[in-house]
């Protein structure tokens, strides 16, 4: 196994939810018969940055809906497009021969999921970011 380094652990503590962290400490403590009481506070508070971080992570409210590919159905697909932007036809012609290319940025939830619904009901792939 290769050895890690002080930055390296660090590194991986810091994508670690607070829950992850705190199991991990008493697996350490069980593994090793030790209690990492003194080193508790410095190991939360190194963590709290990667927590916080991985909380702003989950709760996201802007969305990209981006078109990974026009299918067989390639017209449908250009009037979807030109329905859910102001895209004149030429533009959403070159957005959907472009792909992948993003049809909306930074819209809600419901709008992305309504757009990706449209997209594929008209034969497209679509991903949501």
């Amino acid at each position: 196994m290769a050895k890690l380094s002080q930055d390296d652990l660090l590194a991986q503590f810091e994508e670690m939810t607070l829950i992850e962290l705190s199991e991990f400490v008493k697996a350490f403590e069980e593994k090793f018969d030790v209690t990492a009481a003194a080193a508790a506070p410095v190991v939360v508070a190194g963590g709290a940055a990667g927590g916080a971080a991985a909380e702003a992570v989950e709760e996201k409210d802007e969305f990209d809906v981006v078109l990974t590919g026009a299918g067989d159905k390639k017209i449908q697909v250009i009037k979807v497009v030109r329905e859910l932007t102001s895209l004149g036809l030429k533009e959403a012609k070159d957005l959907v021969d472009g792909t992948p290319k993003p049809v909306l940025e930074k819209v809600a939830k419901d709008a992305a999921d309504k757009a990706k619904e449209a997209l594929e009901g008209a034969g497209a792939s679509v991903e949501v970011k």
